[in-house]
């Protein structure tokens, strides 16, 4: 029987502490659902101590109990630890992991507590866990730079007191993988009781090694890694999950393990992520990105003809990606257009799809061919059009090289009255901008503007992302259209609307996630 290794994804909690990552509750659940169709093991939902908001959006994930177990981190403290047990136990399966930094840099610097301090620390918090919860996973911060003797001392007591998991984190990325291997094997060796947990990596990838010292920790007997789509995280990201995954499967005669991911919806997964957080994956990325299966040189080409395996390890279709290409037009009806939705791992319910649909033949009615990215961009915004209170009539831009930019705009509110404005900016986009706060007047500051296009042509959608700032948070907003001074008034109007909502639910000026609060391992 082949071995299995449980796959931990941290993208709602490491992943979006990257800078520019934050997501709104709609949009955590949205990438929980799809954690959950990508049957991980473990989602880490979030940090409920360092903020009402991420406690909300783990206690929300956690109640909709869509099957892996539900996780939150929590500092060696009383605290932290009773707020992720009010958070995750809606779950039928939920966990606690506390952690406790353990490196002699981190003692003197940033603790400034003893070794003995630190050991009693940790055992106090696992144990005020384990009252309230069967399943408590452990974590050193900062492991790979531990002294291995001291280390082996925390872990050991770390089981004593009752962990069922221990995590063995590279919090910097500083490790390699012929290291990373000698230090499993050392705890396997020195840690009594260790066979009786399951053993986890957290690998960092500053050093662009995270995956590889992945590997060689599973390799070395860990049975659990831990990971995030697109191997978003702090600073240079986390482990990617759909890489080790891959890797896994791929060379499963090398590794003799497996994971229960369903692979199929990697790619659905990470475009999502994409979309959300605003982190385009780059063309060349493994796995996901749009060259992992494009074959330029006429000798690849020449071989693929041949037969797909002498320059394909994978097929597209072990990842979810679909090789098909204008399989729909304006005059597709709803039935081809779902069964195109299924064909690229996407599930949508009935209201979903109708939504979609009617996007998708607006757009038909515009493009003269449409692609798997439109349709991808489609479902990935259309949740987004549903914020209110205000929604774009019409648009119109007007500019040249000797003339100011001006731009008038028409929104509908969902109380039925509607707001015409007419702005100037330095360009088209800004005057846009400029129309939508007076429209809706909700002040805002652009930080960044983006526009990635979803397919190839001259007719293509362009994706627009922007970040912009209000009351001193940052704010992301996506939207989508051949024009992309249109996709930026959408991205920019989603924006302004989240606001609103926030006002009217008494949140304005909440912040969500203070970077005191933030925590790594």
């Amino acid at each position: 029987m082949i071995a299995q290794v449980k796959i931990f994804d941290t993208t709602l909690r490491d992943g979006e502490q990257a800078p520019g990552c934050t997501m709104t509750l709609r949009e955590k659940l949205r990438i929980a659902k799809a954690l959950a169709d990508l049957r991980v093991d473990v989602i880490e939902a979030g940090f409920p101590a360092a903020s009402p908001g991420d406690f909300e959006a783990v206690k929300a994930i956690a109640d909709e109990n869509r099957g892996p177990i539900i996780c939150g981190l929590a500092r060696c403290n009383p605290e932290d630890i009773e707020k992720v047990h009010l958070a995750v136990k809606g779950a039928d399966r939920h966990r606690i992991h506390v952690f406790v930094a353990t490196s002699a840099i981190h003692r003197e610097y940033k603790l400034k507590m003893a070794k003995e301090e630190i050991i009693r620390s940790a055992v106090g918090a696992i144990r005020l866990a384990r009252e309230l919860c069967a399943d408590v996973e452990f974590s050193p911060e900062d492991a790979s730079r531990t002294e291995l003797p001291y280390l082996a001392e925390v872990v050991t007591a770390a089981i004593d007191a009752g962990a069922t998991t221990i995590n063995i984190p590279d919090t910097v990325g500083y490790s390699v993988p012929a290291e990373f291997d000698k230090l499993f094997r050392y705890l396997r060796e020195h840690v009594q009781g260790i066979e009786n947990v399951t053993l986890s990596v957290h690998c960092h990838n500053d050093l662009g090694m995270a995956v590889a010292n992945s590997l060689a920790a599973v390799s070395a007997g860990a049975r659990q890694i831990e990971c995030t789509i697109n191997g978003i995280g702090e600073r240079a990201g986390n482990c990617s999950l759909e890489e080790v995954v891959m890797a896994l499967r791929t060379r499963a005669e090398f590794f003799g393990l497996e994971t229960g991911v369903e692979t199929t919806r990697l790619y659905p997964a990470s475009r999502l992520v994409s979309s959300i957080t605003g982190m385009q994956v780059p063309r060349n990325k493994a796995i996901v990105g749009e060259n992992a299966f494009a074959h330029e040189a006429g000798i690849h080409q020449h071989g693929m003809l041949q037969h797909h395996s002498t320059y394909e390890i994978m097929r597209p279709a072990d990842v979810g990606i679909s090789r098909s290409n204008l399989v729909l037009g304006k005059h597709s009806g709803r039935h081809a257009f779902r069964d195109r939705v299924r064909d690229l791992g996407f599930v949508l319910d009935e209201f979903e799809t109708n939504r979609a649909f009617q996007e998708f033949k607006k757009l038909a009615d515009k493009k003269k061919e449409m692609y798997d990215g439109d349709i991808e961009a489609i479902i990935l915004n259309v949740d987004s059009t549903s914020a209110g209170p205000w929604t774009l009539q019409s648009l119109d831009v007007r500019s040249g090289t000797d003339r100011i930019a001006s731009a008038t705009v028409t929104l509908q509110h969902e109380d039925g009255s509607s707001q015409n404005k007419t702005a100037n900016g330095d360009g088209p986009v800004e005057a846009v901008f400029n129309a939508i706060e007076q429209a809706t007047g909700v002040p805002l500051i652009l930080k960044d503007f983006a526009i990635h296009s979803a397919t190839a042509g001259d007719d293509a959608q362009g994706e627009a992302t922007i970040t912009v700032e209000y009351n001193g948070q940052s704010y992301r907003g996506h939207g989508t259209s051949t024009d992309i001074v249109e996709a930026g008034s959408r991205a920019y109007l989603e924006v302004s609307n989240r606001i609103l909502r926030r006002r009217q639910r008494g949140l304005d000026g909440l912040l969500d996630h203070p970077d005191i609060n933030r925590a790594s391992i």
